[in-house]
């Protein structure tokens, strides 16, 4: 099988805090400053449109009700103009863009993560399963239907947000489905430099483990965003750091220098034939498993609150696209299996 090299761009990049058009219009920009680089494939930090809820973790529940209603006001909902911008540029640029929002579905927000094709179409949404500590007063729980690889204008990618990495399974979820860049997004300027070495440590880990590429974004805060959000001293030191930006070798070896302050574009070329190079050693899911000693059963069923036994006297509250209707990998593999 001939291999193939694809240009791959992560954006570190600060918001516009209480704006969704704001950070919409640099979303866009980055856009095409990335696809300018010959960049085929793009990746925006964790809920990035139109902002990671920095808020949370310095505020006390009772003190953010404000904060979080501003979010629910300028959160994306799909399908949206936001969502059409995005799909456009994408279309305009033939560049497959990773874009993490906050999703607004009717009285929840959930932290989703989109990846639009080269042709605009959404190849992927899915949420996150288990938001992290104070994440668990902003976001509802997503479910096992968007633990899926796609295929897309650059190979099959998966993607998975923050500390999804340390849920161990959900990782070999998408290993098993044979991905070859997986996306990962973290928030950016949190908790310090330690928050940076833990998310290198992992986002390498799984490059070496799953046998892919990973390319990893982190967000960014101003001094000046970081005084908006909390003007005690103390509490604006968890708001600095935690940035580490990088495109990930299946070898685990950086490919470009990584970023770990300010904004910028981290691009390198992904040489594919690394991945069977790798994988020649060790291929965690093929000939290094042992599935009739470890195996994972994954549900991968979106969660209804409510199944219609029969025809529905409910009228469709929603035009938006029910995640079953994206093409589902473990279902094709489930129905190879049977055949």
């Amino acid at each position: 099988m001939p291999s193939k090299t694809i240009r791959a761009a992560a954006v570190q990049i600060a918001p516009v805090l209480h704006s969704r058009e704001g950070t919409m219009e640099k979303v866009l920009s980055a856009i095409s400053d990335a696809a300018d680089e010959g960049a085929e494939i793009v990746v925006f930090p964790e809920t990035f449109v139109p902002y990671y809820p920095y808020f949370s973790f310095v505020l006390p529940p009772v003190l953010m009700g404000g904060e979080h209603m501003k979010l629910y006001e300028e959160a994306v909902t799909i399908p949206s103009p936001a969502v059409d911008a995005v799909a456009s540029a994408a279309r305009e640029h033939e560049i497959v863009v990773v874009l993490g929002v906050n999703e607004r579905d009717h009285g929840s927000l959930y932290n989703a993560q989109l990846v639009f094709d080269a042709d605009g179409t959404i190849a992927l949404r899915r949420r996150k399963i288990t938001p992290t500590y104070h994440e668990r007063m902003v976001w509802g729980q997503g479910d096992g239907s968007g633990l899926k690889v796609v295929q897309t204008a650059v190979g099959r990618v998966g993607a998975l947000a923050c500390w999804e990495h340390y849920n161990p399974l959900a990782r070999y979820a998408l290993m098993a489905q044979h991905e070859e860049i997986h996306v990962s997004q973290f928030p950016g300027s949190m908790v310090g430099q330690i928050f940076a070495d833990q998310m290198e440590v992992t986002i390498r880990h799984h490059a070496l483990e799953s046998g892919c590429f990973v390319i990893n974004a982190t967000g960014w805060l101003t001094d000046e965003q970081i005084v908006s959000i909390t003007p005690d001293a103390k509490l604006q030191k968890a708001l600095r750091g935690g940035c580490c930006t990088a495109i990930i070798s299946p070898e685990g070896s950086h490919l470009c220098p990584k970023l770990t302050e300010g904004e910028g574009i981290a691009i390198a070329d992904l040489d594919f034939s690394l991945i069977t190079k790798r994988k020649r050693m060790m291929d965690s899911v093929g000939h290094y498993a042992r599935p009739e000693l470890l195996s994972l059963v994954a549900n991968v069923k979106p969660a209804m609150p409510m199944v219609i036994d029969g025809p529905s006297p409910i009228p469709a509250m929603t035009e938006a696209v029910e995640p079953t209707e994206i093409p589902n990998p473990w279902q094709e593999l489930a129905q190879a299996a049977s055949a």
